[in-house]
């Protein structure tokens, strides 16, 4: 009887169109729903840093190729919307030093055309820009 058993398990599994059936959910249970589209709600986001940075000797080293024309600046990547973010620098929530000690104001005429993005996009994008502007002069921290 066991092989019998076996034998009918094997079947059920060859046969086409045969769903396996799902366990029922506990009372209680959301389900979630799952949107067609990914989300996109990361930012990069540029923040304009007082020049008194330039008194930090790490910042400094950083950019040996600074134009005095240009402003000094934070580059970062966030969930939350930039001027969130901001504010929590501003606080010092999740801060960076130099975003929190220097911070001015965001520039979104650096940043604004590339949000959203997905998470990974972000990530990369934070990276491309910090090293764009500091191509370009601009004094950079990127965390």
């Amino acid at each position: 009887m066991a092989s019998a058993g076996k034998a009918n398990k094997a079947n059920k599994a060859k046969q086409p169109g045969k769903a396996k059936a799902r366990k029922p959910r506990k009372a209680g249970t959301a389900v979630k729903a799952r949107s067609a589209a990914p989300r996109h709600r990361h930012s990069v986001y540029v923040i304009e840093l007082s020049p008194e940075v330039l008194q930090e000797a790490k910042f400094r080293r950083a950019n040996p190729d600074y134009d005095v024309t240009k402003p000094c600046v934070y580059v970062g990547m966030t969930g939350l919307t930039p001027e969130q973010r901001f504010a929590n620098h501003r606080k010092g929530v999740k801060s960076n030093r130099y975003a929190h000690q220097y911070g001015l104001r965001l520039l979104p005429r650096l940043y604004a055309v590339y949000n959203p993005m997905p998470y990974r996009a972000a990530q990369e994008m934070e990276v491309e820009l910090a090293i764009g502007l500091r191509e370009e002069g601009y004094g950079v921290w990127q965390a």
